[in-house]
């Protein structure tokens, strides 16, 4: 590979000869071969923004002429067009606090904008990556302002899947509010409920946990940006400041405010933490429902077998005819992902030391990770499970008939020990418990239905007195 030899503070450094990054990005690459990874998009494209929206304040408060200046916007222009994917080349796992992935973005930028203005790649005589690129910046401000940002782009994205889910489980639920089901509690047979009830619940589930993660995203819109090293501000005017939240608020579109205590904002990681837990929370609930599902749908014969799952896959390389829950499956998979991101995310949180949490970067690649996997995998179980769910109606009213749970049901039209030897005779003889009552004359068949009738069944009060 041809290369260039550039030079930083440490001494000389083989950089391939077409790479607009440099020489602090290519030590990186050598220093951090650890996952095989890069950083994620959102993050380069939230890094990217901040240097746009610096250069923009650095020239309105006049400390960085209009011709670097430009040449800088210009250059974050075409990053975030989507130019030079290739050249943001950092492992996530780097050094503390993300110096590495703010050199690199420094180095592609200024690169870029001395080519525009007629240099040379890897010659710094006009937009220097440190002294211009990051003008009035530190990575200790940077990198954790881009961490809000791309979180709640990320975020955002994240909600509206969740939205669609919960219109979707809505949808079965009315097309499931008249199908009588036995319930069941402790995996046993407990009294009837239909089963759109069931799917409301998940409904009013997931849009709890909706409503739980964008009660964190005011917490990531206070930023620190401006506080550069320490969060003291220092080498950043007050001017520039106001001004850099001002247009990263017009650039990403995200109602963004200056950090009440931008010391605080450098110390502390808790905002991602709350994001984190709040992906938490959906992960274990969609758990919990997508466990429900494929317990629903076991089977098709020897299993539960009461609502129906989209067929995707063959489900086996040996047994034909097999077809497996896959969309509830690789749900699970990727929630127990996000319940484990959580924890590396807390550890990292905790680690912060006096100014500065040097283990930001593992907090960014988990909760971004987290969001993405996330939204990616509810958009697929929303369109390929959820919403073609079906129903075998049959299935549903023969455990009906069949549950000791209508014993229940039963006891304030026939008296509780009535409804207890019927209860008692089922299980013995193997008869259902609508058997029974009519061999018994108990009630007429009319008046069973009547007792049985679904909507009045399970709603408040007690029927059939």
């Amino acid at each position: 590979m041809a290369v260039r030899i550039e030079k930083d503070t440490m001494g000389t450094v083989e950089v391939p000869e077409g790479a607009y990054y440099g020489a602090q990005t290519q030590r990186a690459v050598d220093n951090f071969p650890i996952s095989g990874l890069k950083p994620h998009p959102a993050l380069v494209r939230a890094t990217v923004q901040i240097k746009k929206c610096a250069a923009m304040a650095n020239m309105a408060t006049g400390r960085l002429n209009s011709e670097l200046g430009n040449a800088i916007v210009s250059a974050a222009d075409e990053a975030l067009k989507g130019d030079f994917p290739d050249q943001f080349v950092v492992d996530p796992f780097q050094a503390g606090a993300g110096t590495s992935h703010n050199m690199n973005v420094n180095e592609v930028l200024a690169n870029r904008a001395n080519e525009l203005l007629g240099g040379e790649l890897g010659n710094y005589a006009k937009v220097n990556p440190n002294d211009h690129v990051n003008m009035a910046q530190s990575t200790n401000d940077v990198f954790p302002t881009a961490m809000r940002l791309a979180a709640l782009d990320l975020g955002d994205q994240l909600a509206q899947e969740l939205q669609e889910l919960v219109v979707a489980l809505r949808r079965k639920a009315i097309e499931f509010d008249g199908i009588l089901k036995s319930g069941r509690t402790h995996l046993q047979d407990a009294v009837p409920i239909r089963l759109g009830q069931e799917f409301a619940a998940y409904a009013q589930g997931i849009e709890n946990n909706l409503t739980g993660l964008t009660r964190t995203f005011p917490g990531l819109r206070e930023l620190g940006i401006g506080g550069t090293a320490v969060g003291t501000g220092l080498n950043a005017e007050e001017q520039y400041i106001d001004l850099i939240v001002e247009k990263l608020s017009r650039e990403t579109g995200q109602e963004l405010s200056r950090g009440k205590d931008l010391v605080e904002r450098m110390q502390n990681m808790e905002p991602l933490l709350a994001l984190c837990s709040s992906l938490k929370g959906i992960a274990v609930n969609l758990i919990r429902i997508a466990n429900d599902l494929r317990l629903l749908s076991s089977g098709p014969r020897t299993g539960l077998g009461e609502i129906t799952l989209p067929a995707m896959q063959p489900g086996s390389s040996i047994m034909p005819g097999k077809v497996n829950p896959v969309m509830a499956e690789v749900t699970n998979m990727v929630c127990f992902h996000v319940v484990g991101a959580e924890t590396a995310v807390t550890m990292a949180v905790q680690a912060g030391q006096l100014e500065l949490n040097v283990m930001m970067p593992v907090i960014a690649f988990n909760t971004l990770f987290s969001l993405e996997i996330l939204k990616n995998c509810l958009h697929q179980f929303t369109r390929l499970c959820v919403a073609g769910i079906g129903v075998n109606e049959e299935r549903c009213r023969s455990y009906l008939d069949q549950s000791v749970g209508l014993a229940t049901v039963l006891a304030p039209s026939i008296g509780y020990a009535a409804a207890a030897e019927v209860a008692k005779e089922s299980a013995k003889s193997g008869k259902s418990i609508r058997q029974v009552i009519l061999e018994r004359g108990i009630l007429t068949e009319k008046a069973l239905d009547e007792v049985l009738a679904p909507f009045p069944l399970t709603t408040p009060g007690v029927h059939g007195e």
